[in-house]
C-alpha cells in the first residue's frame, strides 16, 4: 500500500498529542456526527461495545469525503458498574460523577476505528482506573477548575485528577483518549506506518 495521508477525525488536543508519539505526519479533520441518533439507531450492550460504535460513526463521516486518506475515529467513555460517563453538561453534573468515582474502581473503554483504503478494523481498549476517595471539598475545588469540563468522566489523569488516582491497570494512554501502543499496531498492520 502506497504511503496514505493520515486524518484524526477527532479535535481533542489530547488525542492530538497522542498521535505525535506515532507519527507527526497526520493532519485534523473533526467529525460531525450527532453522538445521540448513534446511541439510538443501535442500542448496544456494552459501554466497550458504545465507544467503539461512536468511533467508528466518526472514522466513516470523515472517510465518506476523504477516500484516500487513512482515517482513524475514537470515542472514550468512563463506565462506573455498567453506566457511561461521559462529558460532564455543568459542575453539578461533575460532581456527581467525581462523586460516584470516589473510593472506587471503574473502567475506561476508548473505541478506536481506522479505515484505510479498503481496509477496516475497530477495538476497543480498555482500562480499569482506581480512585482514592475523594472529600466534598476536593471535589469542589477540582470542578472549579477548567479540567473536568471535556473528559468523559469529568476528569483528566494527566492534568489535576492526577492526584486523585491510586492505580491503574492497563493503558495510561487510554485514559487519556488514544491507547497509542494498539494504534500503532492497527496501523502498522493495515500498512499505513
Amino acid at each position: 500500500m502506497n504511503k496514505m495521508n493520515i486524518l484524526l477525525a477527532s479535535a481533542s488536543p489530547r488525542r492530538q498529542e497522542l498521535l505525535a508519539h506515532i507519527t507527526p505526519d497526520f493532519a485534523v479533520c473533526a467529525a460531525d456526527v450527532d453522538e445521540a441518533a448513534v446511541v439510538r439507531a443501535a442500542p448496544c450492550g456494552s459501554p466497550a461495545l458504545l465507544a467503539q460504535r461512536l468511533a467508528e460513526a466518526k472514522c466513516r463521516a470523515v472517510a465518506r469525503t476523504h477516500p484516500e486518506a487513512a482515517v482513524i475515529g475514537c470515542d472514550t467513555v468512563v463506565d462506573v458498574d455498567g453506566v457511561i460517563f461521559g462529558k460532564p453538561q455543568d459542575p453539578d453534573d461533575a460532581q456527581r460523577m467525581l462523586r460516584a468515582l470516589s473510593g472506587r474502581v471503574h473502567l475506561v473503554h476508548t473505541g478506536v476505528f481506522l479505515c484505510a483504503g479498503s481496509r477496516r478494523t475497530g477495538f476497543a481498549e480498555t482500562t480499569r482506573v482506581h480512585f482514592a476517595p475523594l472529600s466534598d471539598t476536593e471535589i469542589d475545588a477540582y470542578t472549579a477548575t477548567d479540567d473536568p469540563y471535556d473528559k468523559a468522566g469529568a476528569y483528566g489523569i494527566q492534568s489535576g485528577a492526577s492526584k486523585f488516582i491510586t492505580g491503574i491497570e492497563g493503558c495510561y494512554f487510554n485514559v487519556m483518549g488514544l491507547p497509542v501502543a494498539r494504534l500503532y499496531a492497527a496501523l502498522r498492520e493495515c500498512g499505513v506506518l
